[in-house]
């Protein structure tokens, strides 16, 4: 199951490789696949600081759900729901739709906003 603070590190990880791209040969869903990434091992890592094996599972709102036992998630958080898609759908070529970078953009700062608050929620625990 590894640590919490390992989790968390691994979901920096993605957020970083997430965001290092600027060659334009990387596709934005390939980005968008670390972005869902980053999200997924941070909840699955407060899951662990709260005590409980996360699910194996890609599913966000199944990790939300579970962490709805422990603490209050606010709408902001459950933004993370718009990266569901970047977990399985768009990592293959065929009938989806292109992510632009716009979308790209905006899936970073949920990340972002989303691994702030896990962070939080355990500093401040």
């Amino acid at each position: 199951m590894g640590s919490y603070g390992e989790w968390l590190k691994r979901a920096r990880s993605s957020l970083e490789l997430a965001k290092s791209s600027d060659n334009e040969l990387v596709y934005y869903e390939d980005l968008c696949f670390q972005v869902q990434q980053a999200v997924e091992k941070g909840l699955k890592g407060l899951l662990i600081y709260n005590g409980v094996e996360p699910e194996k599972t890609h599913n966000l709102s199944v990790l939300l759900q579970a962490l709805e036992k422990y603490t209050e998630i606010d709408d902001e958080i459950k933004d993370v729901l718009k990266l569901q898609n970047f977990a399985v759908q768009t990592r293959y070529p065929g009938e989806y739709a292109q992510v632009e970078k716009e979308e790209y953009d905006q899936s970073v700062v949920i990340a972002e906003k989303c691994l702030k608050w896990i962070e939080e929620k355990i500093a401040f625990s």
